[in-house]
Protein backbone atom coordinates (compact mmCIF):
# COMPACT_ATOMS: atom_id res chain seq x y z
CA UNK A 1 0.00 0.00 0.00
CA UNK A 2 1.49 3.70 -1.18
CA UNK A 3 2.36 5.95 1.50
CA UNK A 4 0.23 8.92 2.66
CA UNK A 5 0.94 12.15 1.81
CA UNK A 6 1.73 12.71 5.76
CA UNK A 7 4.02 10.09 5.69
CA UNK A 8 6.04 11.58 2.63
CA UNK A 9 6.66 15.25 4.54
CA UNK A 10 10.03 14.47 5.47
CA UNK A 11 10.52 17.87 7.61
CA UNK A 12 9.45 21.23 8.12
CA UNK A 13 10.67 24.83 7.43
CA UNK A 14 9.99 28.83 7.75
CA UNK A 15 10.06 30.61 4.69
CA UNK A 16 9.92 34.48 5.21
CA UNK A 17 9.59 36.29 1.67
CA UNK A 18 8.49 40.01 0.25
CA UNK A 19 6.67 41.61 -2.46
CA UNK A 20 4.93 44.09 -3.99
CA UNK A 21 2.18 45.53 -5.22
CA UNK A 22 2.78 47.48 -7.78
CA UNK A 23 1.20 50.35 -10.18
CA UNK A 24 1.53 52.50 -12.49
CA UNK A 25 -0.68 55.43 -14.12
CA UNK A 26 -1.13 54.77 -17.94
CA UNK A 27 -1.55 57.78 -20.20
CA UNK A 28 -5.60 58.15 -19.83
CA UNK A 29 -5.24 58.75 -15.96
CA UNK A 30 -6.27 54.88 -15.61
CA UNK A 31 -4.43 52.97 -12.48
CA UNK A 32 -3.07 49.70 -13.72
CA UNK A 33 -1.65 46.96 -11.32
CA UNK A 34 1.46 44.38 -11.91
CA UNK A 35 0.64 40.66 -11.65
CA UNK A 36 3.01 37.95 -12.72
CA UNK A 37 2.46 34.11 -14.19
CA UNK A 38 5.10 31.94 -12.95
CA UNK A 39 6.59 29.46 -15.68
CA UNK A 40 5.22 26.02 -15.72
CA UNK A 41 2.08 26.90 -14.06
CA UNK A 42 -1.32 28.17 -14.59
CA UNK A 43 -1.86 30.44 -12.59
CA UNK A 44 -1.17 34.92 -11.49
CA UNK A 45 -0.03 36.57 -8.77
CA UNK A 46 1.65 39.41 -7.08
CA UNK A 47 5.43 39.46 -7.86
CA UNK A 48 7.45 38.23 -4.28
CA UNK A 49 10.16 36.21 -3.41
CA UNK A 50 12.53 35.10 -0.73
CA UNK A 51 14.47 37.55 1.91
CA UNK A 52 18.20 36.61 0.72
CA UNK A 53 20.29 36.82 3.88
CA UNK A 54 21.64 39.81 5.18
CA UNK A 55 19.19 41.13 3.39
CA UNK A 56 16.11 43.92 4.37
CA UNK A 57 12.59 43.08 4.06
CA UNK A 58 11.81 46.05 2.02
CA UNK A 59 15.39 45.34 -0.44
CA UNK A 60 13.75 41.77 -0.93
CA UNK A 61 10.30 43.36 -1.63
CA UNK A 62 12.37 45.81 -4.48
CA UNK A 63 14.48 43.14 -5.85
CA UNK A 64 12.25 40.76 -6.39
CA UNK A 65 9.41 42.99 -8.34
CA UNK A 66 12.44 44.00 -10.14
CA UNK A 67 13.28 40.65 -11.41
CA UNK A 68 10.03 39.14 -11.57
CA UNK A 69 8.06 42.17 -13.23
CA UNK A 70 11.32 43.73 -15.08
CA UNK A 71 10.38 46.93 -13.28
CA UNK A 72 12.04 49.59 -10.98
CA UNK A 73 9.80 50.75 -8.29
CA UNK A 74 9.73 52.84 -4.99
CA UNK A 75 8.04 51.76 -1.96
CA UNK A 76 5.29 54.31 -0.62
CA UNK A 77 3.79 52.12 2.41
CA UNK A 78 4.29 48.60 3.82
CA UNK A 79 0.35 47.25 2.90
CA UNK A 80 0.64 43.80 5.37
CA UNK A 81 1.90 40.60 5.21
CA UNK A 82 0.33 36.97 4.83
CA UNK A 83 0.76 33.56 5.87
CA UNK A 84 0.14 30.01 4.76
CA UNK A 85 1.41 25.99 4.41
CA UNK A 86 2.58 24.18 1.01
CA UNK A 87 4.13 21.15 0.47
CA UNK A 88 7.27 21.19 -1.91
CA UNK A 89 9.22 17.78 -2.57
CA UNK A 90 8.52 16.30 1.01
CA UNK A 91 9.12 19.00 3.03
CA UNK A 92 6.44 21.06 4.52
CA UNK A 93 6.78 25.00 4.64
CA UNK A 94 5.00 27.75 6.09
CA UNK A 95 5.95 30.83 4.48
CA UNK A 96 5.10 34.85 5.54
CA UNK A 97 4.99 37.09 2.72
CA UNK A 98 5.72 41.12 3.72
CA UNK A 99 3.91 42.84 0.75
CA UNK A 100 4.83 47.13 0.30
CA UNK A 101 2.51 49.52 -2.27
CA UNK A 102 4.80 50.25 -5.09
CA UNK A 103 5.06 52.85 -7.75
CA UNK A 104 6.69 51.66 -10.59
CA UNK A 105 8.73 54.17 -11.80
CA UNK A 106 10.47 52.62 -15.33
CA UNK A 107 10.77 49.22 -17.11
CA UNK A 108 14.40 47.56 -16.55
CA UNK A 109 16.51 46.91 -19.33
CA UNK A 110 16.42 43.57 -18.89
CA UNK A 111 13.09 42.68 -18.33
CA UNK A 112 11.87 40.01 -16.65
CA UNK A 113 13.82 36.66 -15.22
CA UNK A 114 13.40 33.43 -16.48
CA UNK A 115 11.17 32.49 -13.74
CA UNK A 116 8.21 34.32 -14.69
CA UNK A 117 6.48 33.96 -17.95
CA UNK A 118 3.89 36.75 -18.70
CA UNK A 119 3.55 40.02 -16.76
CA UNK A 120 0.59 42.03 -16.96
CA UNK A 121 -0.75 45.55 -16.25
CA UNK A 122 -4.54 45.37 -15.36
CA UNK A 123 -6.35 48.03 -14.09
CA UNK A 124 -8.04 46.74 -10.67
CA UNK A 125 -11.23 44.45 -11.39
CA UNK A 126 -9.27 42.95 -13.82
CA UNK A 127 -6.67 42.14 -11.72
CA UNK A 128 -8.42 41.25 -8.84
CA UNK A 129 -10.10 38.90 -11.33
CA UNK A 130 -7.26 37.19 -12.87
CA UNK A 131 -5.73 36.71 -9.29
CA UNK A 132 -5.48 32.84 -8.37
CA UNK A 133 -4.88 33.17 -4.39
CA UNK A 134 -7.20 34.91 -1.60
CA UNK A 135 -4.53 36.53 0.01
CA UNK A 136 -3.13 37.78 -3.08
CA UNK A 137 -6.39 39.32 -3.65
CA UNK A 138 -6.72 40.89 -0.25
CA UNK A 139 -3.28 42.45 -0.62
CA UNK A 140 -4.50 44.15 -3.65
CA UNK A 141 -7.33 45.40 -2.41
CA UNK A 142 -5.17 46.94 0.48
CA UNK A 143 -3.05 48.05 -1.88
CA UNK A 144 -5.78 49.91 -3.56
CA UNK A 145 -7.37 51.28 -0.51
CA UNK A 146 -3.75 52.33 0.71
CA UNK A 147 -3.12 54.19 -2.62
CA UNK A 148 -6.49 55.97 -2.58
CA UNK A 149 -6.08 57.14 0.69
CA UNK A 150 -2.82 58.50 0.27
CA UNK A 151 -3.90 60.50 -3.01
CA UNK A 152 -6.98 61.99 -0.41
CA UNK A 153 -4.34 63.24 1.90
CA UNK A 154 -2.47 65.11 -0.55
CA UNK A 155 -5.37 66.95 -1.54
CA UNK A 156 -6.03 68.49 1.91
Amino acid sequence: MGKTTKEKIKKFVRQFSAGGSAYKTSRNGKTKWLIVKPAGVDRWQLPKGLIEKEEKTSEAALREVKEEGGVETKIIKKIGSSSYFYVFENTKCFKTVAYYLMEVIKKTKEGHDQEIDQVSFQEFDKAYELLTFKDDKNILKKAKELLESSIQETLI
